[in-house]
């Protein structure tokens, strides 16, 4: 009885982690916006930052960046940080696979009021909320990618170095968007801190008024993935 007892049970986990992968929804992708809520970015900053992502997500090149790919359909979250214990989930983990889709999700940024004034900027923490969130999500994507923008180094917090090397460690590529306001280096100091993992790239924006530009340029690379699809999503680019 023992001898047969061991290999049941055994068979039972087997089964039960079967099951819960074949639950989750496949996609070509899962990514998160991790973006900067911090208090270094006033009032007017904030809605150029989330109309920026509004707007880009809506461009014609997005949606054939998600359709183009194998599945069609990509899983999305928009999430705001500031200090070590704070984010907020803006728009939760949605399935986007259509215009109509990315039209609702575009609409709930546009309409959720700021809840993040401050806090500080700890960006591995924000990092490591970001690669949590995608280990305890209902999709399995053939890729995982951390988006995070920032508009400072690192206040407080575990160093951003930290964060990024645990979510390489778990095989999610991050990838950085630096807002350059004010703060020397901060371009580079998002290359050699933050960013990591395959394909990773950092995507500067010259400022707020220039970060719609810089979203939509960054939306094509990590939806899109490989040169082949980028160059089909954007043949017809407005």
């Amino acid at each position: 009885m023992r001898f047969l007892t061991v290999p049941a049970f055994a068979l039972a986990i087997i089964l039960g982690l079967t099951n819960a992968s074949a639950a989750q929804e496949k996609v070509d992708l899962e990514l998160i916006l991790l973006a900067d809520g911090s208090g270094s970015v006033d009032d007017e900053e904030f809605l150029l930052q989330r109309i920026g992502y509004a707007r880009a997500l809506r461009h014609p090149t997005i949606i054939r960046a998600v359709t183009g790919g194998r599945l069609g359909r990509i899983a999305l979250t928009y999430v705001e940080w500031s200090g070590p214990e704070l984010h907020i989930p803006i728009v939760p983990w949605t399935t986007i696979g259509s215009k109509a889709d990315i039209e609702a999700f575009a609409k709930k940024l546009e309409e959720h009021p700021r809840e993040l004034y401050g806090g500080g900027t700890a960006l591995g923490d924000a990092i490591i909320y970001g690669m949590n969130s995608l280990n305890s999500n209902a999709y399995d994507g053939a890729r995982r990618v951390i988006d995070i923008s920032g508009d400072g180094p690192d206040r407080n917090g575990l160093d951003a170095t930290v964060g990024r090397d645990q979510a390489v460690a778990a095989g999610i590529t991050v990838n950085g968007l630096p807002i350059l306001t004010g703060w020397p280096g901060l371009e580079r100091f998002f290359y050699d801190n933050v960013i990591g993992g395959p394909g990773a790239f950092v995507e500067a924006a010259r400022g707020f008024k220039d970060i719609y530009y810089a979203i939509r340029r960054k939306l094509i690379r990590e939806i899109a993935g490989t040169q082949e699809q980028r160059q089909y999503a954007e043949r017809m680019e407005d």
